[in-house]
């Protein structure tokens, strides 16, 4: 499917101008949402393809640039040293309410964007797959699409490093789906099993994949990439909206 892929929208949030890349279907129609949230880096073109591979199925998948309040409109961060440090030192810097805010504010904009069917779900990698966790904690996220999420075992998202992700699993009223990397070293086995074992008690609806693979196994760019698996993972994302929508 033949999808638009260079237009943005500076959505106004309680910390500030957000920006957001919209990827959507050039044929004329009404199509669920998907609110897909980068990994430390913003919107790099990784995340660019991805995102137009989701939107090619027949969505639309606006990114949020999730450092708004701390970088300028448009900027990716490198994946370098510096990068890295930078996207580690945001994530732990911006407050998780300013993040949940984003979220609500993405939310609010779907309901008028006239491409919009009113059907929403979410989906990240990475610091992403924490965040489209913690979307769908609002009751309008239909279906959420968790890749290797970080710092959910550990609930040490946002500043002051205390999240309460784990503890609000029963506010889930949509699905979700877990890949996970067994090689990860973010994600540790006993991290893996705390968060099942949170899914279990708060009776989410969930699916729970994984793989023998690296953090970041998605990422188009760089030795971790998985081309195989990457077929295999967005089969089962694929298959998974399409039941949840």
């Amino acid at each position: 499917m033949i999808i638009y892929s260079n237009e943005t929208e500076d959505l106004n949030t309680p910390t500030g101008l957000m920006r957001c890349h919209i990827f959507r279907p050039v044929k004329e129609g009404k199509y669920a949402a998907i609110i897909f949230y980068s990994e430390i880096y913003q919107v790099t073109q990784p995340i660019r393809r991805l995102a137009s591979y989701i939107a090619g199925q027949g969505y639309i998948v606006i990114v949020p640039e999730v450092y708004h309040e701390y970088e300028n409109p448009g900027v990716a961060l490198e994946y370098d040293k510096e990068g890295t440090d930078r996207g580690n030192y945001l994530k732990f810097e911006k407050p998780v309410s300013a993040y949940d805010s984003d979220t609500k504010s993405v939310i609010e904009w779907l309901k008028t964007y006239p491409y919009s069917n009113s059907k929403i779900g979410s989906m990240g990698v990475c610091l992403g797959g924490h965040l489209a966790l913690r979307a769908a904690l609002n009751p309008e996220i239909s279906a959420a699409v968790c890749f290797y999420a970080t710092n959910v075992h550990d609930a040490t998202l946002g500043k002051g490093q205390r999240d309460d992700t784990l503890k609000r699993f029963k506010d889930i009223k949509g699905k979700v789906i877990f890949t996970w990397g067994k090689q990860d070293p973010h994600i540790p086995f006993a991290g893996r099993q705390l968060i099942r074992e949170a899914l279990e008690k708060a009776e989410v609806q969930y699916e729970w994949h994984e793989f023998n693979a690296q953090h970041a196994f998605l990422r188009d760019e760089g030795p971790r990439y998985d081309p195989a698996l990457f077929q295999t993972c967005m089969g089962l994302v694929i298959r998974f909206l399409m039941d949840s929508f």
